[in-house]
């Protein structure tokens, strides 16, 4: 299915649903799969990742940019420390109701995996959550990285790279980069959501993760109260689905197919 596009929280969305292979004949009761791309990401950027996963689960699923992302409507404004709770509490829920999505299995990386949390912990129906270097807090690491990379935008080409998935590169760049560095920022935190979350969890980490240390996913682990799975990568950074791509494919397929074995029984 081509890129199309839909007005949810009155912006202007891109979103692809993607088929899996024998969609017409029993895969109504397997979950979608939701894409959640990290900050500077867009549905682009998975590049081919959830056709792998697609192709491996025999599950749908929906890839989407987030406002101010890919060719999904510019920002207009700069965002605010609450941003992240805007989207799962707001944007998602309207997103999936759009499109007759009920239960599914939200698959994020970084701010993705940020917002999947958040829309889980406040008690949104889903079947599984997927999270690829999440952040539940601010790290000092954190904040020191994202400062070089404002340096390396202001005497780099990272624009132009960026634009190849951007329609708004420099919009985009500066909507996340500023409130990520702003002093409000510092005391975001998202753990409170945690004790509510219950279902499958599968955490995936670099241990060369220049974003985040191995303190976010020992957070969640320590407070989500359904079976989690822990996956941390040697010779792997912020992105595992780049940089360890056949681990980090086997790993979600893997945990899509057996934590939700009776519910993908019921469709075959």
């Amino acid at each position: 299915m081509s890129t199309e596009f839909l007005q949810v929280v009155g912006h202007r969305l891109e979103y692809e649903v993607i088929r899996a292979p024998g969609a017409d004949t029993g895969t109504e009761n397997r979950p979608v799969l939701v894409f959640l791309h990290e900050g500077l990401g867009s549905l682009a950027m998975w590049k081919a990742f959830p056709r792998a996963v697609v192709d491996a689960t025999g599950c749908d699923a929906l890839v989407y940019s987030r406002y101010g992302h890919g060719k999904s409507a510019r920002l207009a404004e700069p965002r605010a420390a609450d941003y992240m709770h805007r989207e799962a509490l707001e944007a998602l829920p309207e997103l999936l109701a759009a499109l007759g999505i009920a239960r599914p299995v939200l698959i994020g990386h970084s701010d993705g995996a940020s917002i999947a949390l958040i829309y889980a912990g406040a008690r949104r129906p889903v079947r599984g959550l997927v999270l690829l270097a999440p952040h539940v807090f601010v790290e000092d690491l954190t904040v020191a990285s994202i400062a070089r990379v404002k340096t390396a935008f202001e005497t780099t080409d990272i624009s132009s790279k960026l634009a190849r998935y951007h329609d708004d590169a420099v919009g985009t760049f500066w909507g996340w980069n500023d409130i990520w560095l702003s002093p409000a920022f510092r005391a975001w935190n998202i753990e409170e959501y945690l004790p509510f979350i219950d279902v499958p969890t599968l955490l995936v980490q670099g241990e060369d993760d220049e974003y985040g240390t191995l303190a976010q996913i020992e957070s969640i682990a320590r407070h989500v109260k359904g079976p989690v799975e822990k996956v941390v990568l040697a010779r792997c950074g912020h992105s595992p689905q780049v940089d360890q791509k056949a681990a980090t494919l086997h790993a979600v397929s893997t945990f899509v197919v057996r934590q939700l074995e009776p519910e993908l029984d019921r469709g075959r």
